[in-house]
């Protein structure tokens, strides 16, 4: 295993278990060329991969901080986090380029963990001393990057190192749907009496007397007993009586479903965008463009 070269020196043994090839930051992939990072390739580093110790990936450049006098590299942000919406400072000093990646002699939660400071396009002189401590690169002396906006090396700014154009974001909504549950139905049944008035017919039967008068053909019946006597005849009457009964018996089937409703939502929501200011010198007059 190849010994590790200058940049594997005690400064970044302090943040690493122990020192070898793959976190040596002179070591790099093969049939890869390791340059030094110098004012020739400064414009190339923004939007190359960062790679720390143990070859972790950290981000990709978003800017390069440069010494106002020569020009030099000192300090790139390193845009990090899910959307690469947080960026970190880190220095050049130990950095080395392959024509894709950066790679720099640190971890990626140390770099993730450094001071927070804005990156507007200058370091005050304490912004560049917090972050040489913090680093234990030396400290600042007559390099600065905060007398000047062109000590940033960016897309959007002015300066040595850019073109003559800027780049105009802006946000896009995007929406769509998720199915979440937003309730429950069930099927409950209960027994609830209720009261039904049904007409029947009944019959009955009713005493009636009838008197016929004595003829030829009824004479024998009417003369069969005695001349005068005291008798009783009985007649049993009936009737029709209402009876009830009641049975249980199936009338219908429910099931329970689901059919799918479609209605129209409106969503409303803040969208920011860039606008683009031509400012004329000549005319003073300034042109908003969309």
């Amino acid at each position: 295993m190849p010994a590790c070269k200058r940049s594997c020196d005690r400064r970044v043994l302090r943040r690493s278990a122990s020192c070898s090839t793959d976190i040596c930051p002179d070591v790099v992939p093969e049939g890869k060329e390791k340059t030094m990072i110098d004012t020739n390739n400064v414009n190339d580093l923004v939007g190359a991969t960062v790679y720390g110790d143990n070859d972790d990936k950290i981000g990709t450049v978003g800017q390069v901080y440069v010494d106002t006098d020569s020009q030099a590299p000192l300090w790139v942000t390193i845009k990090t986090g899910l959307f690469g919406t947080g960026e970190s400072f880190a220095p050049l000093e130990s950095a080395s380029y392959d024509g894709d990646a950066v790679r720099i002699p640190y971890e990626k939660s140390f770099v993730k963990d450094a001071p927070r400071i804005a990156d507007d396009g200058s370091l005050s002189q304490d912004e560049e001393n917090s972050l040489y401590a913090y680093y234990g690169n030396g400290a600042g002396g007559n390099t600065s990057a905060g007398t000047s906006g062109n000590a940033q090396v960016g897309y959007d700014t002015s300066g040595p190192t850019t073109d003559d154009a800027m780049t105009r974001s802006e946000e896009q909504l995007h929406v769509g749907t998720e199915k979440v549950e937003a309730g429950r139905a069930r099927l409950r049944k209960h027994v609830v009496t209720e009261q039904q008035t049904v007409t029947v017919p009944v019959s009955h039967e009713e005493v009636t007397l009838s008197r016929e008068p004595i003829t030829e053909a009824n004479i024998g019946n009417a003369t069969a007993g005695p001349d005068l006597s005291d008798e009783e005849h009985e007649v049993v009457l009936t009737e029709e009586r209402v009876v009830v009964q009641k049975e249980a018996v199936p009338v219908e089937r429910v099931a329970l479903g689901t059919e799918t409703v479609t209605e129209q939502q409106q969503v409303t929501e803040d969208v920011a965008h860039e606008e683009i200011e031509l400012v004329d010198p000549t005319t003073a007059e300034t042109a908003a463009r969309n």
